[in-house]
Parts: structure tokens; C-alpha cells; sequence
């Protein structure tokens, strides 16, 4: 990979990085956290995603070989793609506010956020960073990325499995219509492009 290239992806995840640490204060205490072995899960398998992207050599020889030609407007196309969807991330975690949590909990006073991104999708931080993971699979180019998206995707499923389930049991009734409603991770072009002509509320 260009250093230019991993300059700017490494750039992308250290400000958005930065920016969850930052955000990561005054939030709502939890009422209901997940146990320490559900936790591990999904964090292990999101660990072994973020070290097969950053590791320069993985010892398993086939995951360092190329299934994407270096070349820029591929990489260029990546960097768009995790750009987009660490900005959707973000958007998501800023619309969430104080109800936001990094494990899974219920929070005192928990709130049923559905506007903003939570209109299109009911779990818009995850798909944020399944794009941003996708997009920097395609920079990187190697099949070692496209095993720490599917790393990443695991650990995703999986969570949701859980935040959902104890959404369903906090808001029975309205969760229910929520997801009959709104989509999981892929908004649909017809709720997108309504949002986008600003009649979605």
C-alpha cells in the first residue's frame, strides 16, 4: 500500500477514534450491562479484525496477498468509503447522545431514539463501521482486510442479536413496529432518498 495512502486511512481512524474517546463522557449510568464473558464475544473478534488491518505481515502467507491491484482511484475509493462511513458513525453517535454506551447496556431513563439516522437504520454505528471496515479492506487490497471485515461482521451480528433482544424486552410494543419499519444496518433507497428530500421525520 502508497504510504500516502495509509497516511490518510490511519489518519481517518485516529480522529474518529479521538473523537469516541472524547465522546465516550457524560453519558446516562446503566441500569442493565452485559456480563464480562458476553463482552468478550464480540470485543475479541473485533481485536483480531483491528490487528489483521494494522499488522504490516501476517504469518498465515495467503492473507498477504493481493486480491485488489494497487492502484490510486481503487485505493481513493476506499478512503471515500471509510470517510462516509465514519461520518455516518459519528452523525449517529452525536444524534444518540447520552444514551450511548461502548458495551452493551440499558441505560436509567433509556430512550427509543428513531429520527436522524436512527430513521434509516436502526443500528447506524454499526453500519458506519462496517463501511469504513469495507473501505479500508479495499485500501489496504490484501485478503487479510476482507478476513478482519468478516471478523468485524461477526462481531457486529452479534451484538446486535443481544441489543435488540433486551430493546425488544425494554420497549415491546414499540421496538416491534420499529423493526418492522426500519431496516437493521442497509437503509432502502426509497426511505434514503425520502430522508433526503427532507420528509422523513
Amino acid at each position: 500500500m502508497p504510504y500516502q495512502s495509509f497516511a490518510v486511512l490511519a489518519a481517518l481512524w485516529l480522529a474518529w477514534f479521538a473523537f469516541w474517546l472524547i465522546s465516550a463522557r457524560n453519558v446516562k449510568a446503566a441500569r442493565r450491562t452485559e456480563s464480562a464473558g458476553s463482552r468478550a464475544l464480540h470485543l475479541v473478534p473485533m481485536l483480531l479484525a483491528a490487528l489483521l488491518m494494522i499488522s504490516r505481515r501476517i504469518p498465515i502467507e495467503w492473507l498477504n496477498l493481493r486480491f485488489l491491484p494497487a492502484m490510486i482511484f481503487i485505493q481513493a475509493l476506499g478512503l471515500l468509503a471509510v470517510a462516509s462511513g465514519l461520518g455516518f458513525a459519528v452523525w449517529a453517535r452525536v444524534h444518540l447522545g447520552r444514551n450511548w454506551s461502548g458495551q452493551i447496556t440499558l441505560k436509567r431513563n433509556h430512550e427509543l431514539i428513531r429520527s436522524g439516522p436512527y430513521g434509516l437504520v436502526r443500528h447506524p454505528i454499526y453500519s458506519g463501521m462496517v463501511a469504513a471496515m469495507l473501505g479500508s479492506a479495499i485500501v489496504i487490497g490484501e485478503w487479510r482486510g476482507l478476513a478482519a471485515l468478516a471478523c468485524f461482521a461477526l462481531a457486529v451480528l452479534r451484538r446486535i442479536t443481544v441489543e435488540e433482544r433486551w430493546l425488544a424486552e425494554t420497549f415491546p410494543d414499540d421496538y416491534a413496529s420499529y423493526r418492522r419499519e426500519v431496516p437493521a444496518l442497509i437503509p432502502s433507497p426509497k426511505d434514503s432518498w425520502r430522508y433526503l428530500r427532507g420528509s422523513h421525520e
